[in-house]
């Protein structure tokens, strides 16, 4: 039966100890960045929804003119029609 000497024990556990406490920092350093970006990406949700909201206002008033251009067009042609008679 093969025996562990006490030293090769404690550097075994001391090897696991770095080991566990590297990766408890690296799980924070992970939980960190995922609040991070979830504030992220939910300021980005935000701004998409606002800029969202400008198309769709800036598409009215782009038809508004081009109904207006349109009426405005046609009533300059009438005019020139008018003026050949």
């Amino acid at each position: 039966m093969v025996q562990i000497q006490p030293e090769a024990a404690s550097k075994a556990e001391s090897a696991r100890d770095r080991v566990d406490n590297a990766l408890s920092r690296l799980e924070a350093m992970v939980e960190e960045r995922l609040r991070a970006e979830a504030t992220r990406a939910e300021d980005l949700a935000r701004r998409l929804s606002k800029l969202e909201r400008q198309h769709d206002e800036l598409k009215k008033v782009a038809m508004e003119v081009e109904g207006r251009l349109e009426r405005a067009m046609e009533y300059i042609r009438s005019l020139l029609a008018a003026d050949q008679k």
